[in-house]
């Protein structure tokens, strides 16, 4: 009978680093073609970004597929779809500056505090308390409708370490809902339906569509003015990112602490990459890089995001989804008819407020 020497042993219970790194690799080049995938018209067209492609196709490799992976380079693809994510969404500060949030004024700050604050209180209550979904799937999902779509859902469940078929659940509702309002927006402007001079289209299409390519499809169907108004109005629910991420952080550290034994909590849950993201807004704001550097990084920004968004479909599994996937739409659209109807509201109101 043949031994097995413990060395062996440790080796093949411990990844290989040469495997993480072709799971890396392995990723990359999955994300490329999703990249190139994506830029075709008929789907660049509808504002569809690679975020959202890359997951689509890392879940039909994953449950296809999955069995033409090694499995030594899992520990690759979890890197991509965990530290990797955290470093870009980080960067993603880039991407937003001071100056840019100071042109809305207190308006467009305004509207979107009380969107995202009303959206996360609303779609945490109607998930656990209506839908009777987890935790981590209601928060995921409200964080998408509330501030940056997939963006804000994939830094919330780095932040929450929450499982991949909830991530791409409330990825889900992001497309649905989002393309919906990147299409309906337009039409009823333009119907007659919504009553909004310039600065209201602005401040509601910014307000109250999930995704950044999605608010600047739906406005520019309205004119460059309302465009530039709405994208700065997305990019501050961007910059609520961070607050939002540490506040999430603390009350994460005190529930640990309620749990835990004698009342005392483990380390606080406060995520860097909020940090980093919050400082890479003051360096964009005080123009420290050249205007090429950063565009750059941005592209690659928005790569390692794929990157990220590939790895984690590659890790949902379809039967999961299938458990909660009805519960979960159906908050996401409890979520849409606020947005719709509370983010108009609120539009209205702020508009005469600061008008």
């Amino acid at each position: 009978m043949s031994t097995v020497h413990p060395a062996q042993t440790l080796v093949a219970s411990k990844p290989s680093t040469r495997g993480q790194l072709n799971g890396i690799l392995f990723v990359a080049l999955f994300a490329a073609a999703v990249t190139r995938l994506s830029s075709i018209p008929a789907i660049a067209g509808l504002g569809i970004s690679p975020l959202i492609v890359g997951i689509v196709a890392g879940a039909l490799y994953g449950n296809a597929l999955r069995d033409g992976m090694p499995a030594s380079w899992a520990a690759g693809v979890n890197f991509s779809a965990r530290k990797l994510l955290r470093i870009a969404v980080a960067f993603f500060g880039l991407r937003v500056s001071l100056q840019e949030i100071a042109q809305v004024g207190f308006a467009g700050v305004t509207v979107s505090v009380l969107i995202v604050v009303s959206t996360l209180a609303i779609g945490t209550w109607a998930g656990m308390k209506l839908m009777k979904l987890d935790r981590d799937t209601a928060l995921l999902t409200a964080a998408g409708s509330a501030i940056c779509g997939a963006a804000a859902v994939l830094a919330f469940e780095s932040t929450l370490q929450s499982k991949p078929h909830q991530s791409a659940m409330a990825v889900g509702s992001v497309v649905l809902f989002g393309t919906l309002s990147m299409f309906l927006y337009p039409i009823a402007m333009h119907a007659g339906w919504l009553h909004l001079d310039t600065l209201g289209a602005g401040l509601f299409f910014g307000g109250t569509i999930h995704e950044v390519a999605q608010v600047v499809g739906a406005a520019s169907n309205v004119s460059p003015e309302a465009t530039h108004i709405a994208t700065i109005v997305k990019m501050t629910r961007v910059m609520l990112l961070v607050p939002v991420l540490l506040g999430l952080g603390l009350w994460l550290n005190r529930s640990r602490a309620a749990a835990g034994a004698g009342g005392k909590g483990g380390k606080l849950a406060v995520p860097w990459f909020a940090l980093g993201f919050l400082a890479l807004v003051i360096v964009n704001s005080l123009h420290i890089l050249p205007d090429t550097a950063t565009s750059t990084l941005n592209m690659l920004v928005t790569f390692a995001l794929t990157m990220a968004m590939t790895a984690l479909g590659m890790e949902t599994r379809i039967a999961q989804i299938r458990q909660a996937g009805p519960r979960a739409l159906a908050t996401g659209a409890i979520l849409y008819v606020w947005l719709i109807g509370g983010g108009l509201a609120i539009t209205l109101g702020v508009e005469r407020l600061f008008g």
